[in-house]
């Protein structure tokens, strides 16, 4: 039976403009980065992908490297376009990355014209589709001119092969670069993906002021701090969670300081009628500079428990407060090499 999307899903989602663009993202967007490689059932990630665009999820954010292996979470997005999306492929927006290590040798990461433009090749035949809506730099390239990765994401857009174009893990004053030689080249900056939660606040010290004086969208990736403001942690970490996988959290970031914080937090959240993950991206949304929060699932249970964050009442001046003291930078901001650099 083919898939028909609830006819409901734009009434229930909150839409917010991506800085002075005159494009909109739901307040929250599916990240692909875990679930959806070829570890986990295909029909899994399906199930969660089609319960997002019922919830009115019209973002689907992705990068070559997704996994694992590297490239099967584009595969196996393209083959869900296939088989339920294609219809509605223009009320998506879909995104896609290049700047990690994708193939071997040295045209297969960073920021070269030569690497961008074919990885982006590459991601569109993956996916099966003519364009990306949006087409990021995953990460600043200090040995590469920034006028060559800006000039590749200027071309990606000239080619036709992406609507827009955005930057992740940049500092302000790289971002601020970047965001000039591409009005001069006639293609704005359209957003920003900085990693960004209660444990990692680096952009508010000036990334932040720097988008909302260009114009320039935010999208926050790990508000759920790779998985660490969840209940999964809160008794120490369970066998098989991702802190014991490798994936992007190690035990060692779980000290009982940082767990402490964790707890009162959660305290907080509880108080609030709220899961703890629910208060992470009630929070991470709080600033309306951020445009979107970026979401991972594991299970459609997952996926709707956080959308469920938007239903949440605003955050209090008191309850702000309270946040504040338990909201400190725990060692997680493992991008910090990029927004470093520069």
């Amino acid at each position: 039976m083919a898939y028909l999307p609830d006819a409901s899903r734009y009434d229930r989602m909150t839409y917010r403009r991506c800085g002075r663009s005159g494009l909109r993202l739901p307040a929250v967007s599916l990240g692909l980065w875990h679930n959806f490689g070829d570890d986990r059932p295909y029909e899994t990630g399906r199930a969660i992908v089609r319960r997002a665009f019922d919830l009115g999820v019209t973002h689907f954010d992705l990068a070559n490297n997704y996994g694992p292996p590297y490239g099967s979470a584009e595969v196996n997005f393209g083959r869900m376009v296939a088989d339920d999306l294609r219809p509605f492929r223009d009320e998506l927006v879909i995104s896609t990355k290049a700047g990690y290590d994708m193939w071997p040798g040295p045209y297969g990461e960073w920021g070269s014209r030569k690497y961008l433009l074919s990885s982006l090749d590459q991601s569109l035949s993956r996916l099966g589709l003519d364009y990306v809506d949006i087409f990021y730099s995953h990460r600043f390239d200090p040995d590469t001119p920034l006028e060559e990765t800006v000039g590749a994401l200027v071309s990606a857009v000239q080619q036709g092969k992406a609507l827009y174009v955005g930057i992740s893990s940049y500092s302000a004053t790289k971002t601020r670069e970047a965001a000039e030689l591409l009005r001069t080249a006639g293609v704005p900056l359209l957003i920003h993906q900085p990693s960004y939660s209660m444990l990692n606040r680096w952009i508010e010290n000036d990334l932040l002021d720097a988008l909302g004086e260009l114009g320039v969208g935010c999208i926050a990736f790990s508000p759920l701090a790779q998985g660490m403001l969840t209940d999964k942690y809160l008794d120490g970490v369970p066998a098989g969670s991702r802190a014991t996988q490798g994936k992007s959290l190690s035990e060692e970031l779980l000290s009982e300081a940082t767990l402490a914080h964790v707890r009162a937090l959660d305290e907080i959240a509880a108080s609030r009628g709220q899961s703890l993950a629910q208060l992470a991206l009630t929070w991470a949304l709080r600033d309306e500079r951020v445009t979107s929060a970026l979401i991972g699932a594991s299970s459609v249970d997952q996926l709707e428990a956080n959308v469920a964050a938007l239903d949440g009442p605003p955050l209090t001046d008191d309850e702000l407060a309270k946040i504040d003291v338990h909201a400190v930078d725990s060692g997680i901001d493992l991008w910090a090499e990029s927004s470093n650099a520069g």
